[in-house]
C-alpha cells in the first residue's frame, strides 16, 4: 500500500523538518512523527473508500426527505434510485471486514455532514454522474466504473476535498492525495471482483514496514559523513558548496545512505528516485545538480569498496 516511493518522500520531508527544528525536537519525536505520517497516509486511503457508502447514504436521505416534504412532485415521489442502489457501494457497506477496519481505525465522515452534502452536489452535477444516470442499464461493472471515475475526475481533482482531508491531519500532502487516490481507485476493482483481501495492508511486507524508520535513522546517523562526501564531489568551479540548498543536501544524504546501507536496492533505482525528489521539492536546477553529485559519490564509494551491488 504505502510503497517505497511514498516512504522516501516522507523520509525526506521529515529529515528536512527535523533539521530545521532540532534541538527542540528530539530524534525520538521525529521518528514518532514519521510513523504517524505513514498512519495518516493509510487513513487517507481508507477515508476515500469510505466516501462511497457515505455519499450513497446522504443521497438516500435526500431522496427520502424530498418524498416526504409538503406537496412533493411526481419525480420526488418516484425518484431514480440508480445511484442509491449502486452495487459497489452496497458491497462495501455489507463487507464486515472492511467495516471492522473502518471502525478499528475510526474512519468516519459523521463529523462533517455539511462537507458530505456539498460534495454530493458536486457529484450530482458532474458529467460522470449524468452519463451514468443516462445508461440504458447498469451492472456491477458500470457501478464500479462510476466510482472509479468519480474519484479520479471529481473527488481527487477538487481542491476543497484536498483541503478537507488535509485539515484532518497535518501529515497529508499533495503527494499523499495523488498516490493514495490511485491506490483507492485500484482497490475498487478488487472489491467488485470479490477479492478476499481487497483492502491492502499499510505496507506490502515487513521489509517495507521498517524501511522508512531505518532510512531516517541511518541518514541522521551518517549526516555529517555524507555531507563531507558530498562536498568532496562538488565541482567547485561550477557550484559553491556553501550555497547548496538544505533540501538538496537532505535528498543527497538520504540517497547516499541507501547506497551504503541497503544492499538490495540497485544504485540506479536510488539515483532515479532521488533525482525525481529533487525536481519536486527543491529548485529548478536541483535535478541536474543532484544527478551529477550522486553519480560522482556512487563512483567514489565503489572505489572505496563501500558499494557492492
Amino acid at each position: 500500500m504505502i510503497n517505497r516511493v511514498l516512504i522516501r518522500v516522507k523520509v525526506v520531508q521529515m529529515l528536512y523538518s527535523y533539521q530545521l527544528t532540532r534541538p527542540e525536537r528530539t530524534f525520538e519525536q521525529a521518528l514518532n512523527d514519521l510513523q504517524a505520517s505513514f498512519d495518516k497516509s493509510y487513513d487517507l486511503y481508507l477515508y476515500l473508500i469510505k466516501l462511497i457508502p457515505e455519499l450513497t447514504y446522504v443521497e438516500e436521505r435526500r431522496l427520502d426527505d424530498a418524498k416526504h416534504k409538503f406537496r412533493p412532485t411526481d419525480c420526488e415521489l418516484n425518484p431514480d434510485t440508480r445511484f442509491v442502489d449502486n452495487r459497489l457501494a452496497q458491497i462495501i457497506n455489507d463487507n464486515q471486514d472492511i467495516e471492522k477496519l473502518f471502525r478499528d481505525r475510526m474512519i468516519s465522515w459523521n463529523d462533517d455532514p455539511v462537507f458530505l452534502h456539498l460534495l454530493l452536489d458536486k457529484v450530482r452535477h458532474s458529467e460522470v454522474y449524468e452519463q451514468y444516470m443516462q445508461l440504458p442499464h447498469t451492472d456491477l461493472m458500470s457501478d464500479t466504473e462510476l466510482w472509479r471515475q468519480l474519484l479520479r475526475k471529481v473527488i481527487l481533482d477538487d481542491e476543497e476535498v484536498e483541503e478537507q482531508l488535509q485539515n484532518r491531519s497535518l501529515y497529508i500532502s499533495s503527494e499523499d492525495m495523488d498516490m493514495m487516490g490511485q491506490f483507492a481507485i485500484k482497490s475498487l476493482s478488487r472489491i467488485a471482483d470479490g477479492d478476499p483481501e481487497p483492502i491492502r495492508p499499510m505496507f506490502k511486507d515487513h521489509e517495507d514496514s521498517v524501511f522508512g524508520q531505518e532510512l531516517f535513522s541511518k541518514t541522521v546517523r551518517d549526516m555529517d559523513d555524507n555531507n563531507v562526501l558530498i562536498d568532496s564531489c562538488v565541482r567547485s568551479e561550477r557550484w559553491d558548496r556553501e550555497r547548496i540548498a538544505l533540501m538538496d543536501r537532505i535528498i543527497m544524504c538520504a540517497a547516499i545512505t541507501e547506497f551504503k546501507c541497503f544492499e538490495k536496492i540497485p544504485v540506479t533505482v536510488t539515483l532515479n528516485e532521488y533525482i525525481e525528489l529533487a525536481k519536486i521539492f527543491s529548485t529548478p536546477q536541483s535535478g541536474g545538480f543532484v544527478n551529477g553529485v550522486l553519480n560522482a559519490v556512487a563512483q567514489e564509494l565503489r572505489e572505496r569498496g563501500r558499494i557492492n551491488k
